[in-house]
């Protein structure tokens, strides 16, 4: 490897490869795909059915298209499954493979030094870096999702959806599972590190991400929907689950419904008295409080992170309840889609799911 004065390193590219996915991106879905042709690396986008043009977008900008038929349930582990093996059916030498969501721009820099990574640490199986929210100071939920992606730096338990994993990692944990709807990202690393891979997240800026949220009923069904996936992660993997879904389905089953419900119903038979468990939520935002400032993090996003932890139980504990009913009553497993198509107007249906973040 030849390394430039200011420390970046030039690598041949051409076992490197890029899938992306997406469903009705409009102009986000253009500003990642002329930065993918920018790098010049084998782009795959992969096409949940939109209805504004995408493929033909993708096509014009020099990525392999692929557009997922109906044949199957449409999703999105199922879309980056299909893209991967297109990728590399296409480019049969490529030993690393890169993902990105539709509304992510990937930054110049970042494919080398995720390749650096995983050449230099075998036994790394995946490694993200830095994604940011690109308009953080559009809205409070975007500079939450902000604080979200900065996750702490070396070894990871799960991921978000832009990472660089090994082909050879990727093939023997069986690619994404289809039949998970939601956070099938930490699904793919909890079934790597039981393989033994580690996660790695380092210190790199990776992508700039346009999450979109206005709206708090965005935000809310946001949570709902990351609450259904705790369900259904729990559920699919029964009583395997790692801590990741034991601890958060029993935290938004207590924090969101038992303790507001016993205090309630407990008043008239204490006098009030336990009205003193709402303490806890004031002891659970100074906990989160710490936390965020421990993270260095301003004053001012340490509590707005804070408080935001506190109010999501109570949506995060509907969408795990939503799972269950639908679960009970053989009602077919759907997502819930919180975010606007393109540039259109902020629009939510508990019927359906994007094909991304």
């Amino acid at each position: 490897m030849i390394e430039r004065p200011r420390g970046v390193w030039v690598l041949p590219m051409t076992d490197v490869g890029v899938v992306t996915i997406g469903r009705n991106e409009g102009e986000r879905l253009r500003v990642g795909l002329e930065a993918l042709r920018r790098l010049g690396v084998p782009v795959v986008y992969v096409d949940s059915r939109s209805t504004d043009g995408s493929p033909e977008l993708a096509r014009s900008l020099g990525a392999e298209v692929v557009v997922l038929d109906e044949s199957r349930p449409i999703g999105v582990p199922r879309a980056r499954n299909e893209g991967f093996e297109r990728l590399l059916g296409l480019q049969p030498g490529i030993r690393y493979v890169q993902f990105v969501d539709g509304d992510c721009e990937l930054l110049e820099g970042w494919l080398e030094r995720g390749r650096a990574v995983l050449e230099e640490r075998p036994e790394v199986g995946l490694v993200t870096g830095r994604r940011r929210e690109r308009y953080p100071n559009r809205s409070i939920y975007n500079q939450l999702a902000d604080l979200e992606w900065d996750m702490p730096i070396g070894e990871i338990a799960g991921s978000h959806g832009d990472f660089m994993i090994r082909v050879s990692a990727f093939r023997q944990v069986g690619g994404f599972d289809e039949a998970v709807l939601v956070s099938e990202d930490c699904d793919l690393c909890l079934r790597l590190r039981r393989l033994g891979w580690k996660l790695s997240r380092i210190d790199h800026e990776m992508t700039l991400h346009d999450l979109g949220i206005l709206r708090f009923r965005q935000w809310w069904l946001r949570a709902v929907r990351t609450g259904y996936g705790y369900a259904d992660g729990a559920y699919l993997h029964g009583k395997s689950a790692d801590r990741y879904y034991v601890r958060e389905t029993r935290s938004n089953v207590i924090m969101g419904f038992v303790i507001p419900a016993v205090a309630l119903a407990m008043v008239p038979f204490s006098r009030g008295l336990s009205l003193l468990l709402f303490l806890v939520y004031p002891l659970i935002y100074w906990r989160t409080l710490r936390y965020a400032r421990g993270r260095g993090w301003d004053p001012a996003a340490s509590r707005l992170f804070a408080g935001a932890c506190v109010v999501a139980k109570s949506p995060l504990f509907i969408g795990q309840m939503t799972y269950w009913f639908r679960l009970i009553r053989r009602q077919p497993r759907k997502i819930i889609e919180y975010k606007p198509a393109g540039s259109n107007a902020a629009r939510a249906d508990l019927n359906t799911g994007p094909a991304g973040d």
